[in-house]
């Protein structure tokens, strides 16, 4: 009996099911130039032009290569967005690092997690300038600001974001800084994480690193 419901749960774990966890870090090292990195999806939440991801080169990014959204598009209301293909639990740490390139609307990066699908999810996101870091949810499509702070970030250079979610608190830092806290309830069950980005924002993103939380 034992045996069997390890079994049953090895399976899930390995298998391609929409509810396999996946913990770790994620580099782009052995991803070709030009690429969407194989352990992501492409999705957008709003309108217009879908976001360009591809693989970049990047001398300061671990194996010399980050992924970047290059489409320029200034559509108000356009949100692309990098899936990770797996699942990470709902009680879950993650941190990436994100420099801002370009944008003449936006200079923004973010994370998302607990992603349901494109729609409904949580979100932090940092911007260049604007100067701050926001910690939201978004339903249905819409974004509702639960916390954030003013700051200084400097565009063209590497910032860590950091979200950990447990139960309903969420905890935010930046650049190895806790920033704020945060509580809500809307979304409560494992989902899937993802980079974000806002209208023009052309964003590099390092590493992509999750940690299980107990």
């Amino acid at each position: 009996m034992r045996l069997n419901l390890a079994l049953a749960l090895l399976a899930l774990l390995t298998c391609g099911s929409p509810t396999a966890v996946w913990a770790g870090a994620v580099s782009y090292a052995d991803a070709p130039l030009g690429t969407v990195p194989a352990e992501f999806e492409a999705g957008q939440t709003g309108p217009g032009e879908p976001g360009r991801w591809e693989v970049v080169s990047d001398a300061e990014a671990a194996g010399g290569r980050a992924v970047a959204q290059s489409s320029q598009d200034r559509t108000d209301g356009r949100f692309p967005l990098l899936i990770r293909r797996a699942a990470a639990p709902a009680d879950v740490a993650v941190w990436a690092r994100i420099k801002p390139v370009a944008g003449e609307v936006d200079q923004a990066g973010g994370l998302a997690i607990r992603l349901l699908d494109p729609n409904n999810y949580y979100l932090v996101r940092a911007n260049a300038l604007e100067g701050n870091v926001r910690f939201y949810k978004v339903v249905g499509g819409q974004r509702e600001q639960l916390a954030g702070v003013d700051l200084p970030m400097q565009a063209g250079t590497w910032h860590t974001l950091r979200l950990e979610a447990r139960g309903d608190r969420f905890t935010v830092s930046f650049d190895g800084q806790e920033l704020f806290a945060a509580t809500d309830t809307a979304f409560t069950t494992p989902g899937k994480v993802a980079f974000w980005t806002k209208a023009d924002s052309v964003t590099r993103f390092d590493a992509l690193n999750v940690e299980p939380l107990q």
